[in-house]
């Protein structure tokens, strides 16, 4: 039996979407039963006359029932969600706003009396008539055609994009052929430190066992015990990880195979080794369980871009933009374990669960759950899942003073944030970074600025002095609420975030932001991206959207301040003025974010990640006719769209064959006979340090206890890699034993490439112990001495053309 809910959700959309034919009485009047037969006929004919598209349907339908999403990304019809069976819908409480707080607000749209017609497919109507919705109620068969099309192409898409990341990956490695130790290899730095949670849970006796373990992690930190769920954002390894034990104990039982395994000869020299191939193999299952997540995104992509624009034609341009520069958009092929491989695809979901909410009037309790609930999966994947979300509410507050975004639906918006970051909190079992953070400091601070507007309208005039000064009180509470909350809480794992950004626009340097800056994805963004967004249309394509956007905003700036801030309050507004106001919000709230991407991007090279898939987003507006009706009939504007991307696939494809012809196979001999040598010549307790790439690998392939590694979040492990670093130092051996002594150290393993490597001047590892460590410039590096005799505070025990084992003599110690 289908539930109750479920059936009834997608008419219940409709009818909210489009209230009956003849029925004028305002929103949520309470619309009896004696408008059904209306509502239906209207309903129809909207869908018919292409009013109610698939793409509308699709995103009604996500808002309104989150798991619907998996049903999409199968390519599940709904029409299973009408049967005969009678229903009843409640109408929603409308909340009434006090006319006084009217001064403060400053819609930039025409009154009521100058505003157009309602523009097919871009009202929305909050409210939801009570009614008896039968079976003949239904879409239409049309209206079911349109949306298996929309469905299918969105499916489509997803499985195109899934195919395309897998065949790179394994063109790039030969991942398929790798021993489980080369596989592992593969996972470098962070990849494989996050790796190493899920094999740890696997290969635990029971899945409590091994959740136990990574709660209770003794080899990370060594001496130290820490809860990895809370420093590591660790939730997607012990999904897949509960994942793969039930799928293997589930095929065990039945006795189907889950793998194929075959020896490999490696050619002259090499021992032969095991390779296993199919969903029984740990790393085989965690990788295409990556892909999958990221194939549904593009789907994603394709529904976002035809809902935005108004048009399927829409999200095919926005995924033809997403492929043609694919370098430039993602990294997830390259690799999967990232954070961002498992929390990019639910920011596209709320983004697009956002942009419904804007666009509808009075949005549902349950449409906010679901943004609610795709934060939430975006949150606890990644830790910067916060300064991307500083930046939303940062374009929704802009929004909200320009007058685009009610008070009311700006502040269901942030309390659902503010529920969110609560949730977050608690699962992240406290991690202190979240409550100290600028979003959370912004959050209070915008709720608090719209709470106080009425004071505002008292003191200020409403236009630009208005703006500026809210401006001001935001910037600055929630500068002065944040350093409050890090002061109170004695937090400062987010320390070296002031220090990144206080380098990238003053001379300051340190240790820690050095580590960072000489990496060149945290260096500015460089001049050869700009380029490639230019050879395929994507840059000039953009910049012609927001120069539309732009011109129309500012034509309303220009008629509010000229009527002397006179204007229609968005939930004051009448049906036609109202739509109209979210219209325009939608996309100056979108044209603000890709103005916030764009600026991280600019600062940190690694973030254009965001910026790119939001470029190809609003590409998908050269097919909107709220925008570029002016250049003709349906079938112009058609035409034009199809010669640009006809123009784009020019340099697309050129870059799509650039990636398909990168062939290669992964291998590593001196790591794994470093790793090999410590496997069989250590004892399991012995601890190690040395670069935090290496130490990741020797943790996942080894078991061995390190005592630093790649997450360099804290501020306890900043400070610990900055005592096992100090052997690229120039300090004298004794004192760098002394450092190694204090954290327990029994091995160090040496990397002469650490010592000579320069990315450019003044980031070799001793230049950049000369800003910490000035009054020993001048002298020859201890790695350099190490590199050549290490006694006697230290005994050489392996050595290869890489890799240098330390171990630290123990009359000495």
């Amino acid at each position: 039996m289908v539930p109750y809910g479920t059936r009834c959700l997608l008419l219940s959309w409709l009818q909210a979407e489009a209230p009956c034919s003849g029925d004028t009485r305002p929103a949520g009047s309470g619309a009896s039963s004696e408008c059904e037969g209306g509502t239906s006929e209207s309903i129809r004919q909207q869908v018919v006359k292409g009013q109610i598209r698939g793409p509308d349907i699709i995103v009604g339908l996500l808002s309104s029932h989150p798991s619907v999403f998996f049903l999409i990304l199968l390519g599940f019809s709904p029409s299973w969600l009408f049967p005969g069976e009678t229903m009843v819908a409640k109408n929603r409480k409308q909340t009434g706003k006090s006319p006084t707080t009217q001064a403060d607000r400053s819609p930039l749209v025409s009154p009521p009396a100058k505003s157009n017609g309602r523009r097919a497919g871009k009202a929305f109507n909050g409210s939801h008539p009570n009614g008896l919705i039968r079976h003949k109620l239904g879409l239409t068969p049309s209206a079911v055609g349109k949306l298996g099309v929309t469905l299918l192409l969105a499916a489509l898409t997803g499985y195109l994009h899934w195919h395309h990341l897998s065949q790179l990956f394994e063109n790039d490695r030969h991942f398929s052929h790798l021993s489980n130790l080369e596989k592992e290899m593969a996972f470098r730095t962070e990849m494989g430190l996050y790796y190493s949670y899920y094999k740890t849970i696997i290969e635990a006796p029971s899945f409590l066992d091994g959740l136990h373990l990574v709660m209770n992690d003794r080899l990370t930190e060594h001496p130290l015990v820490i809860n990895t769920l809370q420093r590591f954002n660790l939730y997607p390894e012990v999904v897949l990880a509960s994942w793969f034990r039930m799928y293997t104990g589930v095929m065990g039982y039945f006795g189907i195979p889950t793998k194929m395994c075959w020896s490999i000869n490696r050619g002259e020299g090499l021992t032969p080794v095991d390779s296993c191939e199919g969903m029984g193999d740990p790393a085989y299952f965690y990788v295409t369980f990556v892909f999958l997540l990221n194939g549904a995104m593009m789907s994603l992509f394709f529904i976002y871009g035809a809902y935005l624009s108004g048009s399927r034609l829409g999200g095919v341009v926005t995924t033809m933009c997403f492929f043609f520069n694919h370098g430039e958009s993602t990294r997830v092929m390259w690799t999967p374990p990232l954070r961002e491989s498992f929390a990019y695809p639910f920011l596209v979901l709320q983004m697009l669960l956002l942009t419904y909410i804007l666009r509808t009037r009075s949005p549902s309790r349950t449409a906010l759950v679901a943004l609610g609930i795709s934060n939430l999966c975006f949150m606890l994947p990644w830790q910067f899942a916060q300064f991307v979300l500083l930046t939303q509410v940062a374009s929704l507050f802009a929004s909200y003073i320009l007058g685009y975004l009610g008070a009311a639906k700006m502040q269901s918006i942030l309390v659902t944030h503010m529920i969110t970051l609560a949730v977050c909190f608690v699962l992240m079992f406290g991690n202190s970074m979240l409550l100290t953070s600028f979003y959370a400091s912004s959050l209070v601070s915008i709720w608090a600025i719209i709470a106080l507007r009425d004071r505002f309208a008292q003191l200020f005039k409403p236009g630009i002095v208005m703006w500026v000064m809210q401006g001001f009180a935001w910037v600055g509470s929630t500068i002065l609420l944040k350093f409050l909350l890090s002061t109170v809480l004695c937090a400062s794992d987010d320390a070296h975030i002031s220090g990144l950004i206080k380098s990238k626009f003053t001379s300051y340097k340190d240790f820690h932001t050095l580590m960072y800056t000489c990496a060149a994805e945290f260096d500015f963004l460089e001049l050869e991206t700009p380029l490639k967004y230019l050879k395929t249309l994507l840059l000039p394509i953009n910049m012609l959207v927001v120069a539309v956007i732009a011109w129309r905003t500012f034509r309303d700036i220009v008629r509010f301040l000229r009527d002397g801030g006179k204007s229609v309050k968005p939930e004051e507004a009448d049906e036609a003025a109202g739509s109209e106001i979210a219209a325009k919000g939608e996309m100056v709230y979108h044209s603000l974010q890709l103005l916030a991407f764009a600026v991280l991007a600019v600062l940190i090279m690694r973030l254009k990640l965001f910026l790119t898939p939001h470029m190809c987003i609003m590409a998908s507006l050269i097919c909107s006719k709220q925008l570029f009706g002016w250049v003709g009939d349906r079938f112009k504007h058609q035409v034009a769209v199809f010669a640009v991307m006809a123009i784009m696939a020019v340099q697309g494809v050129a870059n799509m064959q650039a990636q398909w012809a990168i062939i290669g196979e992964f291998s590593n001999m001196p790591q794994e006979g470093l790793l090999d040598w410590i496997q069989e010549n250590t004892p399991p307790d012995s601890v190690f340090a040395g670069a935090m790439p290496t130490m990741a690998s020797v943790k996942l392939s080894t078991g061995r206890p390190i005592v630093n590694h790649p997450h360099y979040e804290d501020a306890g492990l900043r400070e610990r890699t900055k005592l096992v670093y100090s052997m690229y130092s120039r300090m004298s051996a004794d004192t760098v034993k002394e450092n190694l002594m204090t954290l327990g150290v029994d091995f160090f393993v040496l990397e002469d490439s650490w010592c000579t490597r320069r990315t450019r001047p003044g980031c070799s590892m001793p230049e950049i112990w000369d800003i910490e460590d000035s009054q020993n410039v001048g002298k020859v590096p201890l790695c350099t001495h190490m590199s050549r005799s290490s006694r006697p505070h230290f005994t050489t025990v392996f050595s290869n053309d890489i890799y240098k084992v330390l171990k630290v003599s123990k009359d000495l110690r």
